[in-house]
Order: structure tokens, then sequence, then C-alpha cells
């Protein structure tokens, strides 16, 4: 059954040396295999992140892939001090504090990849014990 099967995240890149370099260098991930049209890293577990070649990219700004942390303000300043642009946003529904915001269940970070893709960050609040 799929439910018990990993899954790849796929993003879309009009710029696959400049998208590599980026998840390589900047993130921090291990490139696992690559082609001339896609270039696939590991990640935690098994799951990995695959960038494929488009003439386009990615069409809208919604987060294409969020990844589970424990520590979100630790991963901002690893990611700013590897020179990522963390996102920030102050509009009705949603609003950043140095780059993390409050929603609910959950904190919350994005950045902005060099394709266009906007990635999350998620650290799940600890469910109230009582």
């Amino acid at each position: 059954m799929l439910a018990e099967q990993p899954i790849d995240v796929m993003l879309l890149s009009t710029d696959l040396e400049v998208a590599k370099g980026f998840y390589r260098d900047k993130i921090g991930l291990e490139i696992r295999i690559e082609t001339d049209d896609f270039v696939t890293f590991s990640c935690g577990g098994d799951s990995r992140l695959v960038l494929s070649k488009s003439s386009t990219g990615p069409s809208d700004e919604a987060a294409k892939a969020s990844w589970r942390v424990d520590d979100l303000a630790a991963e901002l300043e690893e990611l700013r001090a590897q020179g990522v642009e963390i996102a920030e946003y102050d509009g009705p529904g949603l609003k950043t504090v140095h780059g993390i915001a409050d929603i609910g269940f959950a904190l919350s970070a994005w950045f902005v990849d060099p394709s266009g893709n906007t990635i999350g960050l998620l650290q799940f609040k600890e469910e109230a014990t009582g």
C-alpha cells in the first residue's frame, strides 16, 4: 500500500545548476542522482527532493514542500548563516516575527529557492498534557 511507501518531493527548476548549488551548498543536501534533466537529493529517512528541469518553473507562490524540524529557530539561524533569505510576511492571517509565524498547531517559516519554489519549515507544538 502507498501509505507504507516513501514519497519524493519534486520541484521545477529553470536552471538546474543554480538550484543544485543552492540545495547542495546552502541547504546542505547530498546529491544522490544527477542527470541532464533532474537532480535528486537525499533528505531525512528515505525521503528525497527531486529538482526537475523545466522551461517555465513553478506557476504559483504556494509552498511546494515543508521540512518538519525540532527547533525552528536553530534551523533558521543555520540557513541565514548560509546566506538563505527567510521570508517575512505581514498581512491579515499571516504575520512573521524574525521569520517565524505561529499558525496555531505549529510554528512555521519559509524561504524561496532560486527557481521560485516556496519551501516551508514546520515545528509542531507539543500537545498540552493534563
